[in-house]
């Protein structure tokens, strides 16, 4: 047992030398793969060396330097602000000869002529307003001291309604002219006329109720019906007048004169 024991000793110890050696042969080619590069700069330096080739070495030495690193912060000039452009220099002009004066006659400018707006087209003149003459019957005392009609004649417009506008003129009353030649007008005053139409040969005339106070008794009260009567039955198609006083057919006016029915010329 004592003889075997060197034995197994001797070879472990051979096992470990191998592998040791082989360790370090792994690790002389590992540096040598990571340093290959600079194992071969270095060659190439020592080769340019021995060669004597100029400039080589100064070639590889620029090589050798390594970039700076990545976080090396590079600081940048600040920006130069650009300068303007130099001014042009400023031109002269030859100076020009002085004109001679031109001896052609100068014509003075033409006075400016006033500007007349054009003229607007002047509204047509208003229509003539038709008129027709109309017979109107006032009253008249005579030297006697009679109560008489008298005729005036009266240029009246033309419209729908001409018996209703013949009464209105009556209704006014005489000029001043008329007046001064003694013709009266014994309706009484206020007196209007509210409608006026005819059927048949009658005029139905409505007045107001001051057509029934009259102060100048009955002469007055047959005076005022003989100048409506005259004045309405100028109208052809007018042969007599039923009055009313406000829509309403009276029996009598004043002191017992009849105007119950149609009035005609002959009732005077």
């Amino acid at each position: 047992m004592a003889k075997r024991k060197p034995a197994k000793q001797s070879k472990k110890n051979s096992q470990l030398a191998v592998i040791f050696w082989l360790v370090f042969a792994i690790v002389i080619i590992s540096i040598f793969m990571l340093n290959i590069e600079t194992i071969q700069k270095n060659f190439n330096l020592f080769w340019s060396r021995m060669t004597g080739v100029p400039g080589a070495e100064e070639e590889h030495l620029e090589m050798e330097e390594e970039p700076p690193p990545a976080s090396t912060v590079v600081i940048e000039p600040p920006p130069v602000p650009p300068t303007p452009p130099p001014a042009e220099p400023q031109r002269t002009e030859p100076e020009r000869p002085p004109t001679q004066p031109s001896t052609q006659p100068v014509t003075p400018a033409r006075p400016l002529q006033p500007v007349t707006p054009p003229e607007r087209p002047s509204a047509p003149p208003p229509a003539p307003v038709q008129t027709r003459e109309r017979s109107i019957y006032f009253t008249h005392v005579g030297s006697d001291g009679q109560i008489l009609h008298s005729r005036v004649t009266r240029r009246i417009p033309v419209s729908s309604s001409p018996m209703q506008d013949a009464l209105n003129v009556l209704l006014s009353g005489p000029t001043s002219d008329e007046v001064g030649r003694g013709i009266l007008n014994l309706i009484p005053q206020n007196t209007r006329i509210l409608s006026a139409a005819v059927r048949g040969s009658t005029a139905y005339l409505n007045f107001s109720e001051d057509f029934l106070y009259n102060t100048f008794g009955v002469e007055g009260y047959v005076a005022q019906l003989r100048q409506i009567v005259w004045t309405v039955t100028e109208f052809q198609n007018v042969r007599d007048v039923q009055f009313l006083i406000e829509g309403r057919r009276l029996d009598y006016l004043g002191e017992g004169i009849w105007i119950g029915s149609p009035i005609g010329r002959q009732s005077f």
